[in-house]
């Protein structure tokens, strides 16, 4: 989108919102560079240059606006839905692969030579990987800097850099000043924190409609991993270097995000996950608009705009839950995975709450026996099948995986079989145009009223959307939960 100059300057001076993360505006005159919305007075057209990233702008020698922040506004989009190298490459960077395992730990899995990485990071975005890294590692540090009381030394560490004086050196390079005058500007703080806590806010794009989204979230907790209170959702997280305690509230501008680490090098990745979970970097307009084309969605969209589905912090965790929730209630698969969690999940302490234990990983499920899990043999061997998988590595569900693990250009039926062993039909590849045996050439039409009179019909395809229409039908949480654990407004 940054190659559009003429689409660029109005968003500039119109101050759009939606467009903060789409691109950045770097200001020749001043050397600064902001977000879209950056509420002071527009530069003239002739003086605005736009890249696609803040990494592309500090590359070239602007720092950061102090006004705007435009290193905290939400991220593009495109980094969701995409599945190619550049998406899947932004998405491990945002998750700290790069300070844990380099550039070469990066292309090792993708899949890619380390050049290739580089080649097209350039191409798309105008910083390499480590310009990339680089830029999020600044933000940690002035994260830590303007909320913590650590020592410089510590932060340094902890956000990611190598030397104190590289750190030093970026952090006066990107925000002009050095970090001993950037914690004396920040806002004073109020209290005493619990030791390794951080508060922290979480940006989106407006609306953000929270019922559905922390409702969901609420009506599946996992007794001792995930719990409803005081109008928060908190959870565990498993991070790389320890563990940690999240708390989400709701606001109307932001997401207040709490968060207890064990380990301060895990921040980026605690962020990363959160803001995943919520699919806070989604572009809520347009696709309310793209919903709206279809008249059984318009009038769901128009009632309740800026739905989100949640998303996951682990996708392991998120498959183990979706086969144990398989053809049972939500309260019977909170009622599995709550017995997993007590008997081979990771113990923690939270003095702010009561949550007890991480989710058991993969390795630990791997290991138990299928005997004492309470559930039928198909789903049972489906189970141990899935987490046996995911320990050996055979089976990837990372924020690196794409969307086809097949490398094959051309789709294979006879490649996908169930996780339960079993030969299904419909799983057969047939020869183009020929029924499946089992199924009749002519069904019998169905006594009862048609499509148009019957609201719980299918409907005719109309623009390809028509099929979605149940997902956005509001789900009656109330009798999945107790009222007194859900958010205010949801029941």
């Amino acid at each position: 989108m940054h190659t559009d100059t003429e689409r660029c300057v109005r968003a500039v001076r119109s101050k759009d919102a939606r467009f903060d993360g789409w691109f950045f505006t770097a200001v020749l005159t001043t050397g600064i560079y902001c977000r879209p919305s950056c509420p002071v007075v527009p530069p003239k057209p002739e003086n605005m240059v736009f890249h696609p990233s803040a990494a592309s702008c500090q590359q070239a020698g602007f720092r950061a606006c102090k006004r705007c922040r435009p290193d905290t506004s939400p991220g593009s989009p495109e980094w969701n839905h995409r599945a190619d190298l550049v998406a899947r490459a932004m998405r491990l960077i945002a998750d700290g692969v790069v300070d844990r395992e380099g550039v070469p730990g990066l292309a090792g899995r993708l899949g890619y030579s380390t050049r290739q990485v580089e080649r097209q990071l350039l191409a798309e975005l105008g910083a390499g990987p480590l310009a990339l890294a680089r830029a999020q590692r600044a933000q940690t540090a002035r994260l830590l800097i303007e909320t913590t009381a650590l020592p410089m030394a510590r932060i340094a560490f902890a956000a990611g850099f190598a030397s104190i004086r590289t750190f030093n050196d970026t952090v006066r390079e990107v925000f002009a000043l050095p970090p001993s005058e950037l914690r004396a500007s920040a806002p004073k703080r109020q209290g005493a924190s619990t030791p390794g806590a951080l508060s922290l806010r979480l940006p989106f794009r407006a609306p953000l409609n929270p019922d559905n989204l922390f409702g969901h979230l609420a009506a599946t907790a996992v007794p001792g991993v995930e719990e409803w209170r005081d109008g928060s959702y908190r959870r565990t997280l498993r991070l790389p270097y320890g563990h940690g305690i999240v708390a989400l509230t709701p606001t109307p501008d932001h997401i207040a995000c709490r968060l207890t680490l064990s380990d301060l090098r895990d921040l980026t990745v605690a962020i990363s996950r959160c803001r995943r979970l919520l699919d806070l970097d989604a572009d809520p307009v347009a696709i309310d608009e793209q919903l709206r084309t279809d008249p059984v969605l318009a009038p769901l969209v128009d009632k309740a705009p800026g739905r989100r589905v949640p998303r996951a912090v682990d996708e392991a965790e998120f498959a183990v839950r979706a086969v144990l929730g398989q053809q049972v209630s939500t309260a019977a698969a909170r009622t599995h995975a709550a017995r997993l969690v007590t008997a081979h999940g990771e113990p923690v302490d939270d003095p702010e709450g009561g949550l007890t234990h991480l989710f058991p990983a993969p390795e630990t499920l791997a290991e138990v026996d299928p005997e004492t899990l309470a559930m039928p043999r198909t789903r049972r061997t489906t189970f141990t099948t899935l987490v046996r998988r995911l320990a050996d590595g055979d089976l990837r569900l990372g924020v690196e995986s794409d969307w086809a693990a097949d490398p094959c250009p051309a789709p294979r039926p006879a490649r996908l079989r169930p996780l339960d062993g079993r030969r299904h039909r419909h799983a057969r590849p047939r020869r183009p145009g020929r029924l499946p045996p089992h199924r009749p050439r002519h069904p019998p039409r169905r006594p009862g009223p048609g499509p148009a009179l019957d609201p719980g019909r299918a409907h005719g395809p109309r623009g390809g959307l028509a099929p979605l229409a149940g997902l956005c039908r509001p789900v009656p949480l109330g009798d999945r939960q107790p009222p007194d654990q859900l958010p205010s407004g949801i029941g």
